[in-house]
Formats: structure tokens, sequence, C-alpha cells
């Protein structure tokens, strides 16, 4: 991809990707004396998961019984697979950076007793406001710029990174820099699900070429509940909602897990099912609205009103944006198995203080915060021993290979691609409700189609990245196939129905990694 006008720069910290993660990752490092470069996929500060509306955020106030208890709570629920160690560094983290956040003037609402709360934010107002500290923090922000590959030296330390230029018809960048922070989010496999068109595993290809683990890749199979006229699936409305089946009938959802299955299962089996906001008290109904406007959108434009008149759900695959899955963390920094590579946010697996079970947006968005800050200062100290220096010359110091180096004939139509690895993954009867027989099956379709796209998928430019983001989401599903049939049982959102049980002996994480042929195995159990 280099060559006659690509554009060059050099910077001591390279960040991929310009959500809260990275925001907090260019922002650390900077801190620490860093020159750094922040290139987005899209425009940092909208796009991605937490710009699209509110999150809710793990924050506990500093008192020793109440960390006790947050810690305790989650890890009742982890199948355990998380670490205290962890959650409890977590916590003092976020509420050490979102202290300084209120510093900077976030408006933070207050009860009634003149205190802020600060377990939530509003994604656009948070983000608005990190993309500005980033900027006035001295950090080179490149938007519009996908990254494509990781570069490499000869003894496999990251070197930087290659991309295209999406508002230049595709002109190809590097970045020369002395270590790298991946902060490009999750995969949620282009299901139109809010905001996360842009998570499409990118990060996580980029960092298998040169040989990083994944961990946590069986919790991948999160589905959110959207209004079916919608893509809206922020779940803050959902607490309020009734569910009903087509005769009208309430649906028992005795708990959050259960209910979801019962739903799942209805809307596997073709039948509709419908909520209804009938549990909002009528005082809260104009706030619920104000905080969530895009929820409620399509549903006027539909002439509903969704407290008074039922409307249909569906179930929109998250995959391991809200999922757990990710970069495989190997170690308190947030550094991954590559030299000079770093992971923070959902592009690594948040196991470590979620377990088994979903971070939703509270534990998601506080791992993004202290991975970010983590990993930023990490990179920083990595770079002060004597990089960046030039990556080997084109194309051994280049790692890209699917959709950007294909071993045979051009000529995979991307589209086409996309659509087969969609039709393994996003169905709930393939991925919701998992069995061996049905793993393996679409295993050696994924498995067919990763060669299809190593020997003839390719594009141009513009086209490139979105090959890319195609064979991003075959490495995703093949990953994540594996490690499910490696977890012979049932655990946290990983439900397989012929191991309807848990099996103590698999209370441990399972490292996945490989992209011609796919490995699995266990990790020591957790402590």
């Amino acid at each position: 991809m280099s060559g006659a006008g690509t554009i060059v720069r050099k910077a001591d910290v390279l960040v991929l990707g310009g959500g809260p993660a990275g925001a907090w990752a260019a922002l650390a490092a900077a801190e620490a004396g860093a020159r750094v470069v922040l290139a987005d996929k899209g425009y940092c500060g909208t796009s991605g998961a937490a710009a699209s509306g509110g999150n809710n955020l793990w924050y506990v106030p500093p008192d020793p019984a109440l960390r006790e208890a947050a810690i305790d709570a989650r890890e009742a629920i982890a199948g355990g697979l998380a670490d205290r160690g962890w959650m409890a560094r977590v916590l003092e983290e976020t509420r050490h950076q979102v202290d300084r956040l209120a510093g900077w003037g976030y408006p933070f609402p207050v009860d009634d007793s003149g205190v802020e709360r600060r377990g939530s934010l509003q994604g656009p107002e948070y983000m608005r406001r990190m993309r500005r500290k980033v900027h006035r923090g001295g950090v080179l922000i490149l938007d519009h710029h996908p990254a494509l590959e990781l570069l490499a030296d000869a003894d496999g330390v990251v070197t930087g990174a290659a991309g295209v230029r999406r508002q230049e018809d595709g002109r190809p960048w590097e970045v020369w820099a002395g270590a790298v922070v991946l902060a490009t989010g999750g995969c949620a496999f282009l299901s139109g699900a809010f905001g996360l068109n842009v998570n499409t595993g990118d990060g996580h290809l980029m960092a298998a070429e040169l040989g990083a683990e994944l961990s946590g890749m069986e919790f991948s199979n999160a589905y959110a509940l959207s209004p079916a006229y919608g893509s809206h699936t922020k779940g803050l409305m959902m607490q309020f909602a009734g569910y009903y089946d087509e005769e009208g009938r309430a649906l028992q959802a005795a708990g959050l897990t259960d209910g979801r299955r019962r739903i799942a299962r209805l809307l596997a089996d073709g039948r509709p099912v419908f909520a209804r906001l009938d549990k909002a008290p009528p005082e809260l109904r104009e706030a619920m609205r104000q905080a969530q406007p895009n929820y409620f959108l399509p549903l006027d434009k539909a002439g509903i009103d969704p407290f008074t008149q039922a409307y249909p759900v569906r179930l929109v695959l998250e995959g391991t944006v809200r999922g757990t899955g990710g970069l495989r963390i190997a170690g308190a920094d947030c550094a991954t198995t590559v030299p000079g590579l770093y992971a923070a946010g959902d592009v690594a697996t948040r196991e470590l203080i979620t377990g088994s079970v979903s971070g939703g947006g509270s534990h998601n968005g506080a791992w993004a915060i202290s991975s970010g800050t983590w990993a930023g200062s990490a990179a920083a100290a990595f770079a002060r021993t004597g990089r960046p220096r030039r990556p080997r010359s084109c194309p051994a110091g280049r790692a890209g290979r699917a959709g950007l180096r294909p071993h045979g004939s051009p000529g995979l139509a991307t589209a086409d691609v996309v659509k087969a690895v969609q039709e393994e993954v996003m169905p709930l009867k393939r991925n919701y409700f998992r069995e061996a027989d049905g793993l393996v099956r679409s295993l050696g379709e994924l498995d067919r189609l990763w060669s299809a796209v190593s020997a003839g998928l390719t594009g141009e430019g513009r086209e490139a990245m979105r090959a890319r983001q195609a064979a991003a989401m075959v490495a995703h599903g093949r990953w994540m196939y594996r490690a499910a049939l490696a977890r012979d049982e049932s655990r946290g959102m990983h439900q397989r129905l012929d191991r309807p049980g848990a099996d103590p002996g698999l209370a441990r994480r399972i490292r996945v990694g490989g992209l011609d042929r796919v490995w699995t195995a266990p990790e020591e159990a957790a402590a």
C-alpha cells in the first residue's frame, strides 16, 4: 500500500480509535510527555458506541464497604472468571478520572442534596469534551483515517500502522511510532446496531497477524433489544418495558437472563414479540424522552405512543462490543502478547472485570477509561526505549494479509463475504442458542470462507477498508465458534443447548489465536 503519495508521520505513540478508550489513551500518553497521533476510522468524538447515547458507568465512591459490595455483586455473576484485584483497580482509576472529568466542566446532574451523580454520562457531551481535551493536550487527531495494518520491525516489535484517508479517495498514510495502542472497539458484524457499524473487529485482525492472542471469544453472542422499526439498542429504556406475545398475553420474565431467553426463543421461532413501556411512572416519561431521544424517534414517526401502545421488538447482534471477548491482556499495563502493542476498551477482553457476562454500558465504560489510561501511559514508557524507527522495507514490515494482499487471483466481492459471514453469526438459532453440531457446521462454512478471502479478496483505496472489515468479521466468527466448542458447557452468556450445565473444571479462561489455523488452549484457573 505504501508508495508515491503516501503521507508519512512520526510519533512516539500512535492510538488507533477515537472512542473513550482511545481518547483516554491519547491523553495519558500526552500527559506522560509523548508525541501522540490519534487516527480514527470516523470522526473522533462522534463515532462509535459511546457517542451515540447515554452510558451508565461503574462509578463507586471511595468507601471501602461500597467498593467491596460492588465487587462482590459482580463476582457473584461472573462465572468464576473475573479477578477481584483488577476490579478494584478499575474502580479506583475510574473514580479518579471521572472526578477529573468533573473538574473539566462535565455537567453531571445534581441530586436533591446537592451532590453530583457521577454514575452516568451523556455520550455526545462526554465525547465532545474528550475530543477537546485531547486536542488541547497536543495530540494530532487524524479523522476519517482508518488503519488497515500494523507495521513491525525485524524482531516483531510494532512500529506503527498504515491506512487510507477516506475523504481523499483512499490516499495512503503511515505513522511510524514507538508504540501503538489499539482502541478500535469490538465487532458487531455490521448488524446495524445503534452506533456500531464502525465496530468490525479491524484491530483484532491486525494484532492477530502479528501473533496476538485473544481470550473470552466464546462470550461474543451479545444481542440487544431494539424496536423493530429502528436500531436503537441502548438498554436503559427497556427496564421500564413489559413484554407480550402476538395475542397480547404478558410474557413472564422473572429475571433479565431468563426473560431475554424466552423472548429470544419466540423470535428465533419466527413469532413476534411486543414491548410497551408501561412500567414507566408518568412523571419520568418526559425525562426518558430527553435522555434517549433516538429511542423514541422511529416510534413517533410510526405514530406509536410506546407508553400506552405495544410495538414489535427484535434482537440485534452486538457481538464483542457488548460481549466480553477480545485481545488477551498480558500485564497490568494492558500490554498484548505482541511487543509494543497495547489494547484498551472493547478491543480487549473484559473478562478480568466482567467474567462470562456482559459488561453492558457501565462496566465497559469504566474499563474504557481505566484501560485507556493504563495503555496510554505504558505505551509512552515503551516508546522511550529508543523507538520510533523505520519499519522493515515493504512488504516484509507490513503485517496485513487477508483483504489486502491475497495469495491467489483477486475477484471475490466484499459484499458477498459480508453476507456470508452474517448468515453464520447473526441468526439466533445459530449463535444465541448454540450446540455442537451447529457450531461445527458454521465453522466449516467460515473456514471455507476464510480460505476464499485469503486467496481472492482485496480492494484499492476506500475499498481496501471494506475488504479488511469483511476479513476481520470472518476471523471473528472463526475465533468465537472455536472458543464456543472448546467451552463444552454453559456459562454466562455462552449457552450450549447440548451442554446446559456449568462444568466446575472449566472455570477458567480460554485463549484463542491463529488465522489460517485457529487454536484454543485453557488459561490457568482465575484467582
